[in-house]
Order: C-alpha cells, then structure tokens, then sequence
C-alpha cells in the first residue's frame, strides 16, 4: 500500500508508527508536512515537503476574525491538495489509505481529490466553552465574545468529523469533549510510550544529573524537583509551579528545580510585551542558584534528567493530556499532578501519583514535599506509576492497535 500521513509540522504524533508501517515491506509511507521540526528522517519513511501560505494568505486570515482557525485551515487543505496532486503527475504516486491530523485542515480537501481513499484522522480537541479547557472552574465566565470565538473554531474540526472514515484520539477525556453525533465513529487509541526508553536507571537508584553546557553538576542523592513543558504557560500551570517551589526552596536550603522546556506560549491567550517567565523572574523571591531553566533538550538529556528526578511535577487544565507526564510514569518518576480530568484519568491519588489543586502553590508544595520527605512513598509511587504506563500505554501496543484499525478501513 501507498501510505500518506498529514501533519504541517513532521513527525509530531506520527514519530514512531510512521516508521512502524514503513518497516513492513508491503508498504509504501509517506510523509506530506510543510516543514521538518526535528531536521531529521524516520527510517522508511519518505517526506515530502509542500509550500507553505505566502505573506498575502496569511495577512488575509487574520483579517477573518472568529473564523481565522478555519481560514488558516483551509490554506492549509489547498496546500496538501497541490502537493497530491504533484505527486499523482510528476510522480505517479496516489494514496491507498492516508492517516492525518485533522486538526490545522490539511484532510479538508482529500475527498474532493481521491473521494474513495478512505482517511483515519486524529482529533485533537473539539473545543467548548463549558465544562472545558477555557472555563472549568465556577469564577471563569465566558463572555459572549469567548463563546462566539470558541463555537467558530469548531468548523474545520466538524467539517473533517464528517469526511473521515473514521477518527482516533489518544484519552478518553478527549474523546469526552467531542461531539455525541461522532462519537461512534471515534476511537480511543494513545500514540504509545516508548518504555524501553523511558525507563529508570539501570540499577534502579537516582543518579546526578551532569549538563555540561551549562555546567551543572547535581550530585547522586542531591533533591531535584523537575517541571517539562513545551512552553512555559498557564495552560501547564508554569506560574502556579513556580510560586510553589518558591515556598519548597525556603523550607529546602538544598533542593534543586530542573525546568525544561522554552520560554512561550504554545496554548492559551498570548501576553502583550512579556512571558510568563519574564513575570517570574521579575517578581523573584528565589534562589536562582537553585532554580535551572534548561531550555528544550535532547532525548539523552530528557531521559537524564527524568531519571535523576526526586519528584516531577505535572499542571496541566483540563486540555490535552501531554506526553511529557506519559514519559515520566514510565521513567518510574514519584508525580505530583493536578487534579484535572486528564491526569485524573491516568493517575490514582497516593497509588500511583499524588494529586494536588492546580490552582494552589501552597497545596502544591506540601505534595511535593510528601514525596521528598518519604522516599519509601516515591518509590512505591513511581514503581505503580511504571506499571501503570506498562498496562495501558506501552507503544508497542499501541501501534499495533492503530496498525488494525488502518487495515480494517482499506479492502
């Protein structure tokens, strides 16, 4: 078979079944994406780069008010068509099953191009303006303005809910936020935790941590609190984290906080002429000695400095669950996560995680504190966390799942 996968930005969720379905010899994968975020290939795999919108597209877009999202979607549909069509002339290659991230458009147009080619489409979010990510809790009111904006950017995503031949999203929380009248054709599928990676140390105990680029040097048997993020944000609690370990490092004259990941906002409402970093460190008030922002890091480093975690920390509202907080269960790390429907779904309090109020430091910091105080509580903790991650999220499993589920839509 001819394999296409969609997503704007390569591999993303595709990382390890791409690759996955290209090892089997009777396939043909490849990869349409507008750029190549790791400057990288995945084995088998052919990627096919497309153009992406001039500066004329994309100033009209922004020009569509609520219905930007749509507008910047169907820029991106048109896209993936030409690159179809492309390759259908030049290089006589058409898709015998495409398999796509619904969520920027680049799906919305496959039908009108090969309407018999049945399509697997990943769905993110359906986004809603109660008892979601924007207004969870009692004191946030949407406005008529945040209803408007939030029910428009729904179009693209019920226009692909249509045309797919059927859906996959990764947790049931998902799942839960997307249309009843889909949902039969939607299912719950996670892209898989590479356990064999994300393990502890070899021999069980926490090692340092060494980064030499920054010359750090933490000692074994050193506390080191870790916080991951792609951004650091209010959707993952990064202000919250932050004043919480504010009240830890005063009580811990010896405790270090690991931070990875970059300063800006992948999710929420951006800040005008500012970052949630910049505002932490304006406001100061600890030792900064003690506290490391590390930047994004490679998959060596992550794993290093996961595996010499003390207690990692995971906020997150109640939005799409990260894999970051997957990973470090499967690292067998001892978790403090929020009490939010997706790391509820995952994580039992004190069984296999403890679970805290993502809107309070004070409650926060005690968690983390349980865990530094109790090491027999961490390892019990991370031991069920690794088992939890074992059972239900290994990536073998999970692609083969996803493999199926491909192969009952082709004849």
């Amino acid at each position: 078979m001819n394999i296409f996968i969609l997503h704007p930005s390569f591999p993303a969720q595709y990382l390890n079944i791409a690759p996955y379905l290209a090892n089997n010899p009777d396939n043909k994968v490849f990869f349409l994406s507008k750029e190549n975020s790791i400057k990288t290939n995945l084995r088998g795999v052919t990627l096919a780069l497309y153009k992406q919108p001039d500066e004329k597209a994309n100033e009209w877009a922004k020009t569509c008010g609520p219905l930007r999202p749509a507008a910047e979607a169907v820029l991106e549909g048109q896209a993936v068509i030409r690159a179809m069509e492309w390759m259908a002339k030049e290089k006589n290659i058409k898709p015998d099953v495409i398999i796509a991230h619904t969520g920027w458009g680049s799906t919305l147009y496959c039908k009108d191009v090969y309407p018999d080619v049945p399509i697997m489409g990943y769905f993110e979010w359906y986004y809603r303006a109660k008892d979601s990510d924007s207004f969870w809790w009692p004191d946030e009111i949407p406005q008529m303005p945040n209803k408007i904006s939030i029910r428009t950017r729904n179009a693209h995503h019920l226009i692909n809910l249509e045309l797919c031949d059927v859906g996959v999203t990764p947790t049931q929380w998902q799942f839960s936020q997307m249309p009843e009248a889909y949902k039969p054709k939607i299912k719950i599928i996670h892209e898989g935790i590479d356990t064999n990676f994300c393990a502890p140390a070899p021999d069980g105990k926490r090692p340092g941590l060494v980064l030499d680029d920054i010359n750090l040097n933490l000692p074994e048997g050193t506390e080191i609190i870790t916080y991951v993020a792609r951004g650091f944000e209010m959707y993952r609690g990064f202000p919250y984290f932050m004043d919480a370990i504010r009240l830890v490092l005063k009580r811990r004259p010896n405790t270090h906080v690991i931070l990875v990941g970059k300063d800006r906002i992948c999710y929420g409402a951006q800040l005008k002429d500012t970052s949630y970093q910049k505002i932490e460190e304006e406001k100061g008030d600890y030792d900064t000695n003690r506290v490391h922002f590390v930047g994004l890091r490679n998959r060596g480093d992550y794993r290093k400095i996961l595996q010499a975690s003390s207690c990692h920390v995971y906020l997150t509202r109640p939005f799409v669950l990260s894999w970051s907080f997957l990973e470090a269960m499967s690292f067998g790390c001892a978790i403090v996560g929020s009490k939010t429907p997706p790391v509820e779904e995952v994580m039992e309090d004190n069984v296999n995680g403890l679970l805290a109020e993502f809107r309070s430091p004070y409650h926060i910091a005690r968690r983390i504190e349980e865990i530094l105080d109790d090491r027999e509580l961490a390892a019990r903790l991370g031991k069920k966390a690794r088992e939890t991650i074992l059972d239900r999220f290994e990536l073998n499993h999970c692609m083969r799942q996803q493999e199926d589920l491909m192969y009952s839509l082709v004849r």
